[in-house]
């Protein structure tokens, strides 16, 4: 069965995307720590980090690089956060957000689901910043 970040990569269920290639798609957390807070996922489905192979991990964190680039130049924050846990959903992700704070990195912490519209803001910031790069 696909898991829901295939679905999403797949068309079938809405994501908020600022980056694609071929190995790997970059969407908005419907669930954001901060705004801004995007998902590097590859197309594969594997499920723990480990698993994966070296060249996808290298390619994976240099994506998850730009992002972060680009966060810090769209959303003038402290620093930027990456995470890599895999309970919510069982395929590999790499959570990369904004920060100003040690908080931000509570994911307790995280606000109530946002719909596409309110994320179309924070998208376009985004993929401006991917952009200028």
């Amino acid at each position: 069965m696909p898991t829901l970040f295939t679905k999403i990569i797949n068309g079938e269920i809405p994501g908020t995307f600022v980056y694609e290639d071929d190995r790997c798609v970059a969407f908005l957390d419907v669930s954001p720590l901060t705004e801004g807070h995007t998902m590097v996922v590859p197309r594969e489905e594997i499920s723990h980090w480990i698993d994966a192979d070296q060249d996808l991990l290298d390619h994976l964190m240099a994506v998850a690089k730009r992002i972060g680039t680009a966060q810090k130049a769209a959303f003038d924050c402290d620093r930027i956060g990456v995470l890599i846990q895999g309970y919510e959903v069982p395929h590999l992700h790499i959570h990369v957000w904004p920060t100003n704070s040690i908080a931000d990195f509570d994911l307790s912490d995280r606000s109530p689901m946002l719909d596409a519209e309110q994320l179309a803001g924070p998208a376009e910031k985004l993929r401006q910043a991917l952009d200028r790069q």
